[in-house]
C-alpha cells in the first residue's frame, strides 16, 4: 500500500485514449467500496466518456479543469445532502479510494475540487456540472476524477519527502 501512496501523483496530461471497461469497473469498485459514517454511503457517481461532454465540463472550473479534454473519463462525485451531515468527508473518502485504484491500474488521475468553486463563466462548477449532466436539484457536487492514459508518469514520492515534523504524539 505505502507503494501506491508512493507512486500516486496528480496526472494532468492524458493520451485521450479510451479506458477500458474493467479497469474503469475496478475504480468505481473501490469508490464504492470506501467506508463511510454510518454506512449511509451518500454519494452518486456519474461516469462521462464522450468526449463532447467532457470537452463542455472543462470549463466547469476557472482553468482547473482543462485536463478532461484528453481524459479517458471522468467521474463525478454527487451527494446528498439530506442522508449525512458528513457527506464531504464520505466523498472524499470515495474520491481518494478511485484516485489510488487508478494509480494501481497503471492510469492517471486527478482530483478537481467541485464544491464551492467558481466555473468560467462566473457561475459555480456545481451549477455547470448540474446542467451538463442533468443532476436533480437535492444533489450536491464534491468533486469530479479525471482519469486517463498517462504520457508519462511524474516521478514518484520518495519517503524521506514526507513532513515527519507534521506528526505529533501525546500533545501537539
Amino acid at each position: 500500500m505505502l507503494n501506491v501512496l508512493l507512486n500516486r501523483r496528480s496526472v494532468r496530461q492524458y493520451t485521450g485514449e479510451k479506458i477500458s471497461v474493467e479497469k474503469l469497473e475496478k475504480i468505481l469498485q473501490a469508490g464504492l467500496l470506501s467506508p463511510s459514517g454510518r454506512n449511509l454511503k451518500p454519494w452518486e457517481f456519474v461516469v462521462v466518456q464522450e468526449k463532447e461532454t467532457l470537452m463542455k465540463l472543462s470549463h466547469c472550473r476557472e482553468g482547473a479543469a482543462r485536463m478532461l479534454e484528453n481524459a479517458g473519463c471522468a467521474i463525478l462525485v454527487f451527494a446528498d445532502p439530506e442522508k449525512t451531515d458528513v457527506w464531504t468527508e464520505d466523498c472524499s473518502i470515495a474520491m481518494s479510494n478511485m484516485h489510488l485504484m487508478a494509480d494501481s491500474l497503471g492510469l492517471g488521475s486527478c482530483w478537481i475540487q467541485g464544491r464551492c468553486r467558481k466555473a468560467e463563466d462566473g457561475r459555480t462548477t456545481e451549477e455547470v456540472c448540474r446542467e451538463i449532466l442533468s443532476a436533480p436539484d437535492k444533489y450536491v457536487l464534491e468533486a469530479i476524477l479525471s482519469v486517463g492514459i498517462l504520457k508519462e508518469h511524474p516521478a514518484a514520492h520518495k519517503l524521506g519527502d514526507t513532513e515527519i515534523g507534521k506528526v505529533h504524539y501525546e500533545k501537539f
